[in-house]
């Protein structure tokens, strides 16, 4: 493709005009100039205010956490991206229509916005994770991705390859829009590794007139364990929209399961007026399709279905399964992203086979449970044959303005990947855990023992800098606090930010961790936990995050996120995080409840972040214990055919 600054496999047609490029707007250079002059600002004030709320006996209250904020530049004007060309929307529109201004960033502050340890391309846009899979010693990840600029457009797939999914190559485009069945998008598909060896990926494509079909690819050569080449079938498109439904709502093909009556199946997302459907095809050759009578799954007024997920979990094993496995011992997990919400959500159900059906095991279910109450959407499983595990990837998109994703030359990374097992002991829940991999990454750690929290104080924890962290803990609540506590009516907290967030206080929270802050705190990310006791005196317990005292910066969003989350008998309260720069990946109770957040900080960056346990709690001392490890780097760069080792 003209203009691609990486190889690609695929050859573009002669035909093809030189695709429009992003262009910055001409105020940059004053741009630049002016947050030179604000970084000057933004030290000042961070030595003027640092150690000025921490009391010396290392607690400080969280109601005199002030902050200052910056002389904004610009007013923004947020532009839609995705829904004209006939998918979701990808640009941030949170502020479309407020008087929001742009913040004047500068290069510092942008240049540390990029991750360490997570997968992202070198620059440009990315979005949705597609075809993961794992091929001759080689796990394989392709994603959307725009090679002529940092906001959605002109999507092609990129490729990357891993020994162990944590440090990647970058290898020659997988696929671009060359093709009258695709010269307006090649998006998101799925592989599926057949019985003898034959890789089979299919993908929808926006034609010409703008129709989204699905389209049949394939490596050009199977003894190559990077899968470097690739052939568009000559047949394509396989898959046309079927009667009833408009031409562009039918996308993102799943990866493949087989039956016990010797076809494939596939489920593509869609929807009829306003209820989300996904539609089930079997195939014997991936050439041709039928469309089976009724749907999968449906439910009204949820809009259209995208980068739908079917797959199995094991009532009992601790491992993940083919996507072909069913049987008594087996649920059948089926998820979708929400075009209306932008959201995750998947539900527990049966697959019966022969009639092709899916039964929710909750028939009140709807749409689901969130995968993650954070930034976290088209998300795509695959099954790990090296090491028998489900293994879910998610798009993390930005929550910036789209002025500063192009001074900074590139949006979005990929989620680490994460096994997806059953929780046995909820049966309702899955449970996400960041795959064991990472912990290779793993430096020098403290270990705090027992930390007392007392309530209405901040403790500050000497990890030195906390940019790059993988942080495990455990909370108590002092229990004579618990039983003491009124109760409260937990029906009407249906939400973390219903509760005031983390500047809400109850007898019971909130508590939790302080990440992302600087010295003074004026900026901080809490990730926490509140408990309420219900009129029945049972205990309600709700994990989350808020980013309203995140960044100074006054073009991001700064949402509360967050859910309740079961906690059984005699469980501690335990969460796990990862800090890597702008990113922060929570899991609580082991990875039943998640949230992905984007914080952009100003002063909270490179030394001068920090980390602080806190407990907004107005009768419960909290106990704290932590283990906490500096991250590495991952090794995420372009390959070399001459090299022979890479790591």
């Amino acid at each position: 493709m003209e203009g691609c600054t990486l190889p690609c496999s695929y050859s573009p047609l002669p035909a093809e005009p030189t695709p429009a490029r992003y262009r910055p707007p001409k105020k940059a250079t004053l741009m630049v100039f002016s947050g030179l002059l604000m970084l000057g600002l933004v030290l000042a004030i961070i030595n003027g205010s640092r150690d000025s709320d921490v009391r010396a006996n290392g607690n400080a209250s969280l109601d005199k956490l002030k902050s200052s904020m910056p002389l904004p530049s610009e007013p923004l004007q947020p532009v839609s991206r995705g829904p004209s060309a006939g998918v979701s929307e990808k640009s941030n529109l949170v502020m479309a229509g407020v008087n929001v201004m742009s913040f004047p960033w500068n290069n510092t502050m942008l240049s540390w916005q990029r991750t360490a340890y997570h997968f992202q391309p070198e620059k440009n846009w990315m979005n949705d994770p597609n075809g993961p899979m794992f091929y001759k010693g080689w796990y394989h990840f392709f994603y959307q991705y725009n090679p002529n600029g940092a906001v959605w457009g002109d999507i092609v797939w990129g490729h990357a390859v891993s020994r162990d999914l944590i440090h990647w190559l970058h290898l020659p485009l997988a696929m671009i829009a060359d093709e009258w069945y695709d010269i307006n998008g090649v998006w998101t598909g799925s592989a599926t590794l057949l019985p003898d060896g034959q890789v089979i990926m299919l993908y929808t494509g926006s034609t010409n007139e703008s129709v989204q079909v699905q389209n049949l690819a394939y490596p050009a050569n199977l003894s190559d364990p990077l899968l470097i080449n690739w052939v568009k079938y000559s047949g394509n498109p396989v898959l046309l929209p079927p009667r009833g439904i408009n031409f562009k709502d039918f996308r993102d093909p799943t990866t493949a399961w087989y039956t016990s009556d010797g076809r494939w199946h596939i489920a593509i997302g869609s929807r009829v007026n306003t209820t989300g459907i996904t539609l089930v095809y079997h195939t014997k050759d991936f050439k041709s399709f039928e469309l089976l009578d009724g749907v999968l799954h449906a439910v009204p007024a949820t809009g259209m279905w995208e980068c739908v997920d079917f797959y199995p979990v094991s009532k009992n094993a601790e491992q993940g399964l083919d996507t072909s496995v069913n049987g008594a011992e087996v649920k059948h997990v089926f998820k979708t992203s929400l075009d209306n919400d932008k959201h995750d959500y998947y539900a527990l159900g049966t697959y019966e086979k022969a009639n092709g059906r899916w039964v929710p095991d909750d028939p009140k279910i709807g749409i689901g449970i969130r995968y993650d109450y954070g930034i976290f959407y088209a998300s795509k499983t695959f099954y790990d044959v090296r090491k028998g595990r489900r293994v879910l990837w998610g798009w993390i998109g930005e929550s910036d303005s789209e002025n500063a994703d192009v001074q900074k030359g590139w949006a979005s990374v990929q989620s680490i990947p994460r096994t997806v097992l059953l929780d046995k002991k909820t049966g309702t829940n899955l449970l996400q855990w960041p795959v064991e991999e990472v912990d290779s990454l793993r430096l020098s750690s403290k270990e705090f023992d027992k930390v007392e929290v007392r309530p209405g104080s901040v403790v500050p924890l000497d990890v030195e800098t906390a940019t790059q962290l993988d942080i495990v803990a455990e909370f108590e609540l002092d229990k004579e606090a618990l039983e003491r506590a009124n109760q409260t009516n937990v029906e009407s907290m249906i939400s973390c930010s219903t509760s005031g967030g983390a500047a809400g206080r109850a007898a019971l929270g909130p508590f939790g961790l302080l990440v992302l802050a600087d010295d003074g705190l004026s900026e901080y990310t809490p990730v926490y936990f509140y408990v309420a006791k219900g009129a029945d005196g049972n205990l309600k317990t709700f994990f989350c995050v808020d980013q309203s005292r995140s960044s100074e910066a006054s073009d991001v969003n700064k949402q509360v996120y967050g859910s309740s989350v079961p906690v059984l008998k005699d469980e501690k309260l335990s969460v796990r995080l990862l800090v890597d720069h702008s990113i922060v990946e929570s899991f609580a109770q082991g990875g039943r409840t998640c949230i992905t957040s984007r914080v952009y900080p100003t002063k909270a960056i490179y030394g001068a972040t920090r980390l602080f346990l806190f407990n907004n709690a107005t009768e419960a001392t909290v106990t704290c214990s932590l283990k906490i490890w500096q991250m590495n780097s991952a090794f995420i760069r372009p390959f070399h055919p001459d090299q022979e080792t890479w790591i």
